[in-house]
């Protein structure tokens, strides 16, 4: 038998271990880099590869990719991407930014490749491509 708590509860703490950050809302979402050239476009290209390990649709099109940027550094051509995730306890958020990142990185032309992670704005079924959605459906899922 457990022993009762030493004193009520009276309400929620401050979490140490979460920082909140607030960030910079993308325009134009989903953002499937329709406007990209170059560099910049290869690796929308790379990225639009990858599926989402539940379902066969592109991270891409469920408008989890929210940017790709291409700067040049002292070490040479680094590629960011930044994305979300369907929700923040994710199983595969390892396995997806990994392979993002990797992706990002195969592309001729970049030396470093990494992924911003953001969770502003929350992505949501809006964020989903009309190809996406398509996708989807097709898979059996009522959208």
């Amino acid at each position: 038998m457990s022993e009762a708590p030493e004193a009520p509860f009276d309400g929620p703490e401050y979490c140490g271990y979460t920082d909140y950050v607030e960030g910079v809302a993308p325009d134009d979402l989903p953002n499937t880099g329709a406007d990209a050239t170059g560099l910049e476009r290869e690796i929308w290209d790379a990225v639009y590869e990858i599926e989402d390990p539940e379902m066969p649709v592109s991270v891409v099109d469920l408008g989890l990719i929210y940017g790709v940027g291409v700067r040049e550094t002292a070490e040479g051509t680094e590629a960011t991407v930044r994305m979300t995730l369907t929700y923040t306890g994710c199983p595969a958020r390892d396995m997806l930014t990994d392979d993002v990142r990797e992706a990002a990185a195969g592309v001729a032309g970049v030396d470093d490749a990494r992924v911003e992670l953001v969770w502003s704005p929350e992505w949501n079924l809006s964020m989903v491509t009309d190809a996406g959605k398509e996708s989807l459906r097709d898979f059996g899922v009522s959208i």
